[in-house]
């Protein structure tokens, strides 16, 4: 049966291998050969991985992802399509939908976004709730550095606090939208915010939003 993450893979796949190599990405610093690179690494090296958030491990994550992008680009793309080796906990539905339905849904935004004249993608309920039940579990995490008080709410009134402070900014729109904002996405959120002007300037403009 097919799942949300797998869903989300063959996506990603297809739009970077449509795109090319050199196109843009809403990842500063990346095109789209280093966005499959990182894919490929998170994947297939653990040893590297863990650069992400270990801040001992950044060099060797640098220096594997260089190794990586390195690659013919139709290879990283097929890497990415056939999924992780066989041993791998990723191979797991419960792992691969919890750890990457989101993750290849906001890199696959990352890409079409980086376009001029994109439109959100029509998402169906049963995708928006998936998105939102990750949302509800992690939005403590993607929040914690938010320079203001942070509550995210969906257009059924469903609420979940990202961040307790004052004053507080209430971001108003789909899973989907939520969860491009607190990945560090605010420009290219399909969102409304609401609260004290300065402290929206404020949330708007910060870097600290994101895991």
């Amino acid at each position: 049966m097919s799942t949300h993450a797998k869903r989300e893979r063959l996506l990603l796949a297809d739009l970077l291998e449509a795109e090319g190599p050199d196109a843009p990405t809403l990842c500063e610093g990346w095109n789209t050969r280093d966005l499959a690179a990182h894919v490929v690494v998170r994947e297939r090296r653990a040893d590297a991985a863990g650069g992400t958030w270990i801040k001992q491990l950044a060099p060797r994550l640098e220096r594997v992802m260089s190794e990586f992008a390195e690659k013919p680009y139709e290879e990283l793309i097929q890497l990415i399509r056939t999924g992780p080796p066989r041993f791998s906990p990723f191979n797991l539905k419960q792992i691969d939908e919890a750890a990457n339905t989101v993750e290849f849904y906001v890199h696959t935004e990352d890409v079409r976004r980086a376009r001029p004249g994109w439109t959100p993608r029509v998402l169906d309920p049963v995708f928006q709730d998936a998105l939102w039940s990750r949302l509800e579990r992690t939005a403590r995490l993607s929040g914690r550095s938010a320079p203001t008080g942070l509550v995210l709410r969906r257009p059924d009134g469903q609420t979940v606090v990202a961040h307790k402070g004052a004053p507080v900014v209430t971001v108003t729109g789909e899973p989907s939208e939520l969860l491009m904002f607190v990945f560090g996405r605010q420009d290219a959120a399909d969102v409304a915010l609401e609260g004290d002007k300065d402290a929206i300037a404020k949330l708007h403009e910060s870097k600290q939003l994101g895991i």
